[in-house]
């Protein structure tokens, strides 16, 4: 099977890349630089390109039998330009990507996603028919939104063969933002402090992330969708996790959720891009349930007891 990969020199990118090479595929990756392509394991044949150029994506969609859309721009607290850019990558790119991929036949076509589409669920951990959150407290999330909905949906609802993949929030070795910076902090034992005790994820293992999208592409049914959501903790919970396996404290104090929201509000007008840091500790629940995933594909994803020891040894060689 011919892969071909966007966003392959990503977390999560470069995980379904190992993954792939070791399942015995033939992986094409997308490359916006020389420099990235310099990244990409022996045996990956680098196509230059990029999602927002869609004509420089035909090359590598021409032989593949599978396409796995992982470009995203993920980053919190954006200016409007940046916003700007972000709409281009996460919609605009995704729009480019799947549709591209439809008309050139290839039999099938993964678009990565995130739980995060459906908002703040409030403790619910919804099944896959859930429509979109109505309030969202980045343009991240918004525009993750529309590229799930409005287009990878909409092509599935068109006849593509198109399978979306919604992962929960990622980490593991090599992850050096979310979950992985809060470690490194704690670690350092710096995280003396933490806002947002109760905001909670599906934490999900990184190499369980990709796992689950090479067993999409190998298992999965065109027009589905599949959450790849690990199991549910708060903020709180997940760090004294964490503090168990290492020795490094949990913060000392927490302050609340609603603190964060309060403080959003007062900087929404003179720091935007602030505001939009601190909406994402108010206390918000983006959680999703797996039990689809889990019974079609088969997949499963470790707690985070399991995942946490190699992502604590990681960042202990690398920044401690």
């Amino acid at each position: 099977m011919r892969a071909f990969v966007t966003g392959s020199t990503g977390f999560l990118g470069q995980a379904l890349v190992r993954e792939l090479l070791a399942r015995g595929w033939d992986v094409s990756a997308l490359v916006r630089t020389f420099e990235r392509a310099r990244q990409l394991p022996a045996g990956v044949r680098a196509v230059p390109g990029d999602v927002t150029k869609p004509e420089s994506l035909r090359p590598g969609l021409r032989q593949a039998d599978a396409v796995f859309h992982l470009a995203a721009l993920t980053t919190l607290g954006l200016s409007p330009r940046d916003q700007a850019r972000m709409q281009r990558i996460n919609v605009g790119g995704a729009r480019h990507v799947l549709t591209l991929a439809a008309e050139a036949g290839v039999q099938r076509i993964i678009h990565v996603s995130d739980v995060a589409v459906y908002g703040d669920t409030r403790g619910e951990r919804p099944a896959e028919g859930c429509g979109p959150g109505t309030v969202f407290e980045s343009a991240y999330q918004q525009t993750r939104a529309a590229a799930h909905f409005e287009v990878a949906g909409a092509l599935q609802h068109q006849g593509a063969p198109v399978i979306i993949a919604a992962p929960g929030a990622l980490y593991g070795p090599g992850g050096t933002a979310g979950l992985g910076r809060l470690l490194r902090w704690q670690l350092r034992r710096r995280l003396l402090v933490m806002l947002g005790p109760d905001n909670a994820r599906c934490w999900t293992y990184v190499d369980d992330a990709a796992l689950g999208l090479a067993l999409a592409a190998e298992r999965g049914q065109p027009g589905e969708t599949y959450h790849l959501a690990g199991p549910a903790h708060t903020l709180r919970e997940a760090l004294a996790v964490a503090a168990r396996l290492s020795r490094a404290p949990a913060p000392l104090i927490w302050l609340p959720s609603a603190l964060a929201r309060s403080l959003a509000r007062l900087a929404r007008r003179p720091l935007p891009a602030l505001a939009e840091r601190l909406r994402a500790l108010g206390g918000a629940a983006y959680l999703a349930d797996s039990a689809k995933a889990e019974r079609a594909l088969g997949w499963s994803a470790r707690p985070l007891a399991a995942g946490l020891p190699p992502t604590l040894a990681w960042l202990q060689e690398r920044w401690t």
